[in-house]
């Protein structure tokens, strides 16, 4: 009948209108996609050029990278201002946090009390090794030996140093800017392990001196009034391969009048107290674990996290 075939009709140009747009919209931007291609295609590179130096410089506008002089002026001078501002606000927070610290002692100390220890002379690790008939193989220990000791020659020592009272601790009053007084430590009172009698140290009779310090720590008076001393053994092995050790000065120990420390802006002459062990007889062709250790109030030596905290531990290897 002619009233269904129209709706017929009707229903199907209905449905295709939609398509038909849709379709011919992704025509129409398919089609300026291609002439915005084909414009681009036909410029040349002078004309690429020629537009890039109008951008970095446009002579009828008078402007540089799209901007004129006034807008370049007005930005520059935003960020001079801003950074300006960023940096004096900086510089106020670090001015007023200096005002909080004293330069001559630390607010906040990331050392423990306890003091660690090292030993001299310190060249490849903790292992000293060594022949006594090849020389060479012992003379860096004793050039460094010398090297380090060159600052408690007694000379140096009683030009800049004072003699003091031994026995007690060398307390030192006034301000903290003055300027403090240092106990001379003398490498004489090493004895054998001076240098001086014998230069090579012990090492050129299989006897090697080491040297045992204790680390700097400000305001720290060590043994809580009794001296500090210092023992040796075998760490891991025969106790027996370690027969003898002679301790200097005196029985071995850090006498009470090198401290305080007091810090180097104002203790600048200040050399560590030192204890010499002079192994003289270790078994040879050997290796000889060895841990030498602080013993007195207040000292820890037996923290297994840090070798280094009131102990350290050493090899020893000597040959013929």
């Amino acid at each position: 009948e002619p009233g269904v075939e129209m709706n017929a009709a009707s229903d199907r140009g209905t449905r295709q209108g939609p398509e038909n747009k849709h379709e011919e919209k992704v025509q129409n931007r398919n089609r300026e996609e291609a002439e915005t291609k084909e414009e681009m295609g036909n410029k040349t590179w002078a004309d690429l050029a020629g537009e890039m130096k109008t951008f970095l410089w446009n002579p009828e506008e008078r402007t540089c990278l799209g901007r004129t002089a006034k807008s370049w002026g007005l930005i520059l001078l935003f960020y001079f201002v801003f950074y300006t501002c960023l940096a004096g606000m900086f510089a106020f927070c670090l001015y007023v946090m200096l005002l909080t610290l004293s330069p001559y002692t630390p607010t906040y100390r990331d050392r423990v009390s306890p003091p660690g220890v090292m030993i001299r002379p310190y060249l490849n690790g903790f292992t000293i090794a060594f022949n006594v008939s090849k020389p060479s193989t012992w003379k860096p220990y004793v050039d460094s030996m010398h090297h380090f000791l060159a600052a408690y020659d007694d000379k140096v020592q009683e030009e800049k140093n004072i003699e003091c009272v031994p026995g007690q601790y060398f307390i030192q009053g006034g301000k903290d800017s003055e300027e403090k007084k240092a106990c001379q430590f003398k490498r004489s009172l090493l004895r054998n392990c001076s240098g001086v009698g014998d230069p090579t140290f012990g090492y050129s009779k299989g006897q090697p001196c080491i040297l045992l310090k204790m680390n700097r720590i400000i305001g720290y008076r060590p043994g809580a009034g009794i001296p500090v001393s210092v023992d040796c053994r075998v760490q891991k092995g025969n106790e027996s391969d370690l027969r003898a050790v002679d301790f200097y000065p005196g029985n071995g120990t850090f006498d009470l009048m090198y401290y305080p420390y007091y810090g180097k802006h104002t203790h600048v002459n200040y050399t560590s107290p030192l204890v010499a062990m002079h192994f003289t007889d270790v078994k040879r062709n050997h290796l000889v674990p060895i841990q030498c250790s602080l013993n007195g109030k207040g000292i820890i030596n037996d923290l297994n996290s840090d070798r280094f905290l009131g102990r350290i531990i050493f090899t020893l290897s000597i040959g013929k």
